[in-house]
């Protein structure tokens, strides 16, 4: 087992070598995430922007992840460098800037702040993350199970996975975003009164949170050809492949349900068609329980 200390004491001195920092590197992976997630976690608090939760514990380490994935790609042309002095400047640097992604100010209206919430939701939620199939498509659960390509027992978890999001779901993810009755309000009628606008602004949002959320888990998982969807669909593996990241990539959920055509009319192009609130017994849930924050 690797020694903490040592493994900290050599990141603190000068590497003169690519090899020496190649190896260095092999050993020190676990060191720097968990330095880097300290350090996001530890601006959050300053910031005021922290909470003893789930979600703020994902989305330190989500920072974590993308700053080492950061510190990897320059460090090696930084050599000669002490490497834990080079991440420390990197973080410093990137929180440093007037406008990170938690600052976005294309974020801070409802729509933005609707958008933002529901896909942070569903990093750590599957019912969330199968309902974005509906937020952003209007697909249905067996609409669902046809494009992810889900066997019986699967398809049962998807209905599962829909009824738990209608029934207390989405209400707990708009209350833990601090949308308001009044934010609903605005996002439908702006929806209602424009149109055309309105999903022009939702796609273009929406493709902003779905880039950054793509990379919040360890492995990130990357877009594939049409002939690679194609093989992992035939060959029936990569479920959770499937489901994380066609929830969060409009390009591939295209390629594979083009895919899918061939096989099945049923299938349709998605298309962003953002519903804000949940179906419920063939209705719109109409309740909003949660007083203003």
């Amino acid at each position: 087992m690797v020694d903490r200390r040592d493994v900290t004491a050599r990141l603190s001195q000068l590497v003169m070598t690519v090899d020496e920092y190649e190896r260095l590197m092999t050993e020190a992976l676990p060191h720097l995430l968990n330095h880097a997630t300290t350090q996001t976690r530890r601006f959050l608090r300053e910031t005021g922007q922290w909470g003893d939760d789930v979600c703020h514990e994902k989305l330190a380490l989500r920072w974590g992840y993308e700053l080492v994935e950061r510190f990897l790609m320059y460090g090696r042309t930084e050599i000669p460098c002490r490497p834990l002095f080079f991440l420390d400047s990197l973080i410093a640097k990137y929180f440093s800037q007037p406008e990170p992604f938690c600052y976005d100010k294309e974020l801070l209206s409802p729509l933005g702040r609707f958008l933002e919430g529901l896909t942070s939701r569903a990093v750590i939620s599957r019912d969330a993350l199968m309902a974005l199939f509906y937020h952003l498509y209007g697909f249905g659960q067996s609409q669902v199970a046809k494009v992810l390509g889900l066997g019986t027992t699967e398809t049962q978890r998807v209905y599962k996975n829909f009824e738990r999001w209608r029934r207390s779901g989405w209400q707990r993810a708009v209350d833990e975003v601090g949308i308001t009755r009044e934010d609903l309000m605005e996002i439908e009628s702006h929806k209602r009164r424009y149109p055309d606008q309105f999903h022009a602004e939702a796609d273009r949002l929406s493709r902003i949170v779905q880039a950054h959320y793509r990379k919040s888990e360890p492995e990130h998982f990357p877009c594939l050809s049409r002939q690679q969807w194609a093989h992992l669909f035939k060959e029936g593996y990569g479920y959770d492949y499937r489901v994380w990241h066609l929830a969060l990539c409009r390009d591939c959920l295209s390629e594979v349900c083009d895919v899918h055509q061939d096989d099945s009319q049923d299938v349709l192009t998605p298309q962003l068609d953002l519903r804000i609130r949940p179906l419920l017994n063939g209705r719109l849930v109409e309740s909003y329980h949660s007083v203003d924050h």
